[in-house]
């Protein structure tokens, strides 16, 4: 499998390029196009984007490990992170990531069988003040409860 943007991505490089004076300063909008290209950033785009920038891989593999947002794997047309850090487990998430497991019927890391969700454990979601928080695709949530899992869940079925 082999990676490189497509044609409009491709612009969006090159105009980017012009922008950014340091090339350093490529690295998140790229990683963003690759991923909003493909669903995630595989390998061979790592690879593809590092011979770009004129950088190794493991510059560009650093980068995308460190946010959470970056998928290093195929994910669901819909995905969760739930927060699993110490402020939303005193608040309730292993409630919340019980309900989220047993409605869908997955583990952290793993896909519904018809593809429509993934859901995954993240460090911090920078929402200590409304814990339990859990991002739904873009959207935040906070101050969860389990019965507000199925309601959430039940709108994108």
């Amino acid at each position: 499998m082999s990676f490189s943007f497509n044609e409009d991505n491709q612009k969006k490089f090159e105009e980017l390029q012009k922008r950014y004076p340091k090339i350093d300063s490529l690295m998140l909008p790229s990683l963003w196009m690759i991923q909003e290209q493909e669903g995630w950033i595989s390998k061979e785009a790592m690879e593809y984007l590092a011979k770009k920038l004129g950088k190794s891989p493991a510059d560009v593999y650093s980068v995308a490990t460190f946010y959470t947002m970056f998928k290093l794997k195929p994910v669901g047309k819909h995905h969760i992170c739930l927060c699993k850090t110490v402020s939303c487990k005193l608040r309730g998430s292993q409630k919340i990531k019980e309900k989220i497991e047993e409605k869908l019927g997955i583990k952290p890391g793993e896909i519904t069988k018809d593809g429509l969700f993934s859901y995954e454990e993240v460090e911090c979601l920078g929402a200590c003040g409304g814990a339990p928080a859990m991002s739904f695709d873009d959207k935040y949530y906070e101050n969860l409860t389990p019965q507000e899992i199925d309601k959430i869940i039940e709108e994108l079925m």
